[in-house]
């Protein structure tokens, strides 16, 4: 399997060399140069396999040429062999038809670790094949920071700095990255927005001779890998409710677009998906393409979903490569005037192809406040405030017939204060994080300049 970048002026390259790389040298996003394609009976074949194998086999295509198969499953079975729930992403009927798949059973209580526990061990496996080091950077609305730092703390051959907006987060989110004190990890506190830290991490990747001097890498879902190790819960999900002979639905609550992008690539490979699902905050700028072909950036505003609060979807991109026939010229010209004027002009025809299969919603703090407090009274489901967004959105566009599967992103107890205000009810943090809030935190406050954040980056992969 080869791959191209979405802007198409990046040579195309082979699955280990775009898992190191993450964004392409010409800032565009690398996609699979064609879809990989399973028959009836091949799905058919994935349904008694355990999960850890069945991931296997689906990302196998991706990484044809460069990891096997039998790698492919040792590694998996590795990285799934921590969760806390044995069917790793279970799914609990939350009304008639209306399903949660709970994909917070991993270490850090989100659905990023059902990607990054295995990235960790695919970056370990390459980097010893060829004997290299990373550097790894990454943005944090305040998930993925954790996830990362879990799967690649303490690991020889990569060095980590996290981004994520000072003030911006849970208490839980930051805790969970700044309570770890491995050599290997740097945490910063950037002043600004998470779309300012995304902003400072393509910068970086854009400073070539930076980029260089420190093998800089990408976790974000800027990276393909990351897309590819969610697809699995997806295929896991909709074969539980009779795919291939039965087409499902799913709505997912979504800020930078990669988990339900990987929803997506999985309808793309053959999966029966009627209708994906945006589930957004206040910062409803996908809603606003999804409803009304509206893709103008706003000021970000804070939300009682913080992982949410975004306005520049980098996967979106992805989308809109295939949306506009994979033509990387009009994507590039498109993706640079947004960057400079604010707004995106999908052409009418693309908006409405992906008018198709998405659907948006969006839910104001209070209606949020308001579907956690009916999901609790009504189903005794404790939802966080993303999941709840997920549920509300997932409702709206049930059909008869049609299971509604909706990806539950984290554990209530990570978002307690919003939980307790709704319903009432304090969700414990699972043993390995009782006492995380007596942990000492280690991390540093940053302007939004790039030459302080770079120096910062230099000075720790050095130390190291």
């Amino acid at each position: 399997m080869r791959y191209r970048s979405t802007r198409g002026d990046a040579r195309p390259r082979d699955f280990s060399d775009i898992l190191l790389a993450g964004l392409a040298e010409d800032g565009g996003l690398y996609m699979p140069e064609s879809w990989p394609q399973f028959t009836p009976d091949q799905w058919r074949e994935l349904r008694t396999l355990p999960y850890p194998d069945l991931a296997a086999r689906v990302i196998a295509p991706f990484a044809e040429g460069s990891i096997d198969l039998s790698t492919l499953t040792r590694l998996c079975r590795e990285a799934y062999a921590g969760f806390s729930h044995p069917a790793i992403a279970p799914l609990c009927e939350v009304e008639d038809g209306l399903f949660a798949m709970e994909l917070f059973h991993g270490p850090t209580l989100a659905f990023k670790d059902m990607a990054m526990q295995l990235l960790g061990r695919l970056f370990e496996h390459v980097l010893s094949e060829r004997n290299q080091s990373v550097t790894i950077v990454g943005a944090t609305s305040g998930d993925t920071g954790s996830a990362a730092i879990e799967a690649f703390r303490g690991r020889d051959r990569l060095s980590v700095a996290i981004l994520h907006p000072k003030g911006r987060t849970s208490d839980v989110q930051r805790r969970q990255m700044t309570t770890v004190t491995n050599d290997n990890i740097l945490n910063i506190a950037l002043e600004g927005t998470f779309d300012d830290c995304q902003d400072m991490v393509k910068a970086m990747f854009a400073d070539q001779p930076f980029r260089d001097e420190i093998h800089l890498s990408a976790v974000n879902s800027i990276n393909w890998a990351r897309i590819a190790a969610q697809i699995p819960y997806y295929v896991r999900a909709a074969l539980t409710f009779g795919a291939p002979d039965r087409p499902v639905s799913f709505a997912v609550p979504t800020g930078n677009f990669g988990n339900v992008l990987a929803a997506w690539a999985a309808s793309r490979m053959g999966l029966p998906v009627k209708k994906l699902c945006v589930g957004s905050n206040r910062n409803d700028i996908l809603t606003r393409f999804l409803l009304s072909n509206d893709m103008s950036m706003r000021a970000v505003e804070p939300s009682l979903s913080p992982s949410m609060d975004i306005q520049v979807s980098s996967n979106f991109e992805r989308l809109l490569f295939e949306l506009l026939d994979r033509d990387s010229a009009a994507c590039a010209r498109t993706m640079t005037e947004f960057r400079q004027t604010g707004r995106m002009d999908v052409p009418h025809k693309a908006w409405v192809h992906a008018g198709e299969t998405f659907s948006g919603k969006t839910l104001s703090d209070e209606e949020t406040r308001i579907e956690m407090a009916r999901l609790y009274r009504e189903s005794g489901y404790l939802a966080d405030p993303h999941s709840a967004i997920g549920l509300a959105a997932g409702r709206q566009y049930q059909e008869q017939g049609v299971p509604m599967i909706v990806a539950a992103t984290a554990h209530p107890a990570k978002f307690p204060d919003a939980v307790v205000a709704a319903t009432g009810h304090h969700p414990a943090l699972p043993p390995h994080l009782a006492d995380l809030h007596e942990r000492p935190e280690r991390f540093d406050v940053l302007p939004n300049d790039l030459a302080t954040v770079e120096a910062a980056v230099r000075k720790h992969v050095r130390r190291g």
